[in-house]
């Protein structure tokens, strides 16, 4: 038996337990729990999306261990489509509550932090978001304590007294390298930033589109960042300072997130920098708070819209692909920021050349971000501004947008449609 194993021995059968979130994920543990599978029975694992490996969710350890995630990621993604996982619907937001308010009772929560200072205090380093309400309300906190784990700034700090369990093993934190960015993605960059103005507020995620518009923004002055995750696209800009946070009245001068996933690079850079706050999602994606930066400029992205403006982002069709996520806190926090705006950008059409702009959404879909929420969409082909817009100018903006291959097939469609097309003779 592993050291893992024997620091994770009080786990036992029909116990709740958290995994610590995205880069975080304590390989080691993760991989002691496994070994202790043989003799449990339903223990539940929860977590938001995790890298690197979950075997627990391998066949041969259903009935062992039942998996709840709050988003899906890579390594979940075919169980849960196999129904040997489960994925649980809730805004980013709002996870936290569901630990604090005794709505998920965790028994054991497993972490990775970095070594203690001097008086004792471990950091949660690149991720804090949920899981520091996990430490806090679970019954046992068993950590893996990693030399490779930045120290950083804001509210992931822990005392080792407050640490029932641990093991030390070093392991470099995973890394998510910024991928070739394509012509379209390129297109869709130079689009979104028209939309940026000097002393805005961003939030992005990760991805080729994110890392194109960011790509853009070097002419630009005073921007903000207040995000639930960065990357490394916002490295350059902040050497050039224009990525600054002057202009922000949350945290000033910060760059204000809840995790973080990338490279070496970044993690180095994080490490120890008190310009880099990381704190609790349920601060940073309370759209109270969000509110209240000016400008705030929320770039996410979908996978399908429908010609009324519902954007679905977290599944295709019946099949769950991610998750609601921090989609909605932003897009409602940006649109009530002064001067703020919502934007949702995608590419025009899917790999296989299926248009993502749609009559109707696909059977089982879910409605992420709603009609009445969206403000701009942005494909290759330009931007829609439907704010205030009719379904029936909602129609146009989005067919104008779309792949010119699809345009009239879109056009046809909408005469079936009567909400979005006048009804004849009326």
């Amino acid at each position: 038996m592993s050291k893992a194993s024997e620091v994770l021995s009080s786990v036992k059968s029909g116990d709740n337990v958290f995994v610590h979130t995205a880069a975080a994920a304590p390989q080691a543990l993760v991989n002691g729990l496994v070994e202790r599978a043989p003799g449990l029975k339903d223990v539940n694992i929860y977590h938001l999306h995790t890298e690197g490996e979950a075997p627990y969710v391998n066949p041969e350890y259903e009935g062992i261990f039942n998996t709840n995630a709050f988003f899906i990621g890579a390594n979940v993604r075919k169980a849960i489509r196999e129904k040997r996982a489960s994925y649980i619907p809730i805004f980013l937001s709002e996870v936290p509550s569901l630990f604090r308010r005794g709505i998920i009772n965790l028994d054991v929560a497993m972490i990775s932090v970095s070594p203690p200072d001097k008086h004792g205090y471990c950091s949660l380093g690149v991720s804090v978001d949920a899981s520091l309400a996990a430490i806090q309300e679970a019954k046992t906190v068993v950590a893996q304590i990693n030399s490779h784990m930045p120290r950083t700034h804001g509210e992931g700090i822990i005392h080792i007294s407050n640490i029932d369990h641990f093991i030390e093993e070093d392991a470099p934190i995973h890394e998510a390298h910024i991928a070739n960015i394509s012509e379209v993605e390129q297109a869709i960059g130079k689009n979104v930033v028209e939309l940026v103005e000097d002393g805005a507020t961003l939030q992005m995620g990760i991805g080729a589109i994110p890392n194109a518009v960011l790509s853009y923004l070097g002419g630009h002055k005073n921007l903000g960042i207040h995000t639930e995750m960065f990357s490394d696209g916002i490295l350059p800009l902040v050497e050039k300072g224009v990525i600054n946070g002057s202009m922000k009245k949350k945290h000033p001068g910060k760059l204000t997130a809840t995790f973080a996933v990338g490279t070496k690079k970044l993690y180095d850079f994080m490490d120890d920098n008190p310009v880099v706050v990381m704190l609790d999602c349920s601060y940073v994606n309370d759209t109270a708070v969000i509110r209240k930066n000016p400008k705030v400029t929320a770039i996410n992205s979908a996978i399908e819209i429908d010609l009324t403006g519902q954007i679905c982002a977290d599944s295709i069709g019946h099949y769950m692909y991610s998750g609601v996520g921090g989609q909605m806190d932003f897009i409602r926090g940006a649109s009530l920021s002064p001067g703020g705006k919502a934007i949702i950008a995608l590419p025009s059409v899917t790999r296989r050349g299926e248009s993502r702009i749609v009559p109707s959404l696909k059977e089982g879909a879910g409605v992420v971000t709603t009609r009445a929420h969206v403000h701009y969409v942005v494909t290759e082909w330009g931007i829609a501004n439907l704010y205030g817009k009719s379904l029936k100018q909602r129609r146009k903006l989005l067919i104008d947008i779309a792949h010119p291959d699809h345009r009239e097939a879109l056009e046809e469609a909408t005469f079936e449609r009567p909400q979005v097309h006048p009804v004849a003779g009326s």
